[in-house]
């Protein structure tokens, strides 16, 4: 099973992007894992849409089609999510009638402050629903108090964080062979 990992932030040492990382490293077995990098994609702008997307939308657009599922993690912006990982799903889920979100599976998960990403995660869930993927509902990920869960370089070291995200792991893997009819 190939999950696509997003990331909705773009700092190097985002905790959001450290949460797939720790992901890579507690996937059950049969799991695969691959992130991806959006700093590459420009703002959306319908004029370049469809055939004349940018190669970095086409090649994410490959990746999604080509996942069994998504795990993305976002930061919370403003009580919401980030505008970086708002455009790529614009990009990504144009046309709506040939759109690679439709139909996967995705879990969400976030690192912030005291309230976690919970804003943000659920402005991602209204979202969803529009792209037509189909998010798991738990276990939820928001990781409180990031800044005491990660070392300086955007590393998760907090140990129940790292149990939390296995156990979304393996409901991820169980969320996708059920969707498939396996």
């Amino acid at each position: 099973m190939h999950v696509l990992g997003i990331s909705g932030s773009l700092r190097k040492a985002s905790w959001n992007s450290g949460l797939l990382r720790a992901a890579g490293e507690l996937l059950p077995e049969g799991m695969s894992l691959e992130i991806v990098d959006l700093r590459d994609i420009p703002l959306y702008n319908q004029d370049h849409d469809g055939p004349n997307a940018p190669e970095a939308v086409i090649q994410l657009k490959q990746r999604i089609r080509a996942a069994d599922a998504l795990l993305i993690a976002t930061p919370e912006y403003n009580g919401s999510m980030p505008g970086v990982l708002k455009n790529a799903i614009d990009w990504v889920s144009r046309p709506a009638n040939d759109s690679p979100f439709s139909g996967k599976p995705l879990a969400i998960m976030g690192a912030g402050g005291i309230s976690g990403t919970i804003r943000a995660q659920l402005a991602l869930r209204q979202v969803a629903a529009s792209i037509n993927t189909f998010p798991l509902n738990r276990p939820q990920i928001q990781i409180t108090r990031a800044w005491e869960k990660f070392d300086a370089e955007g590393n998760l070291t907090d140990e129940q964080s790292r149990q939390e995200i296995r156990a979304q792991l393996e409901a991820l893997a169980a969320w996708t062979r059920r969707l498939r009819g396996e």
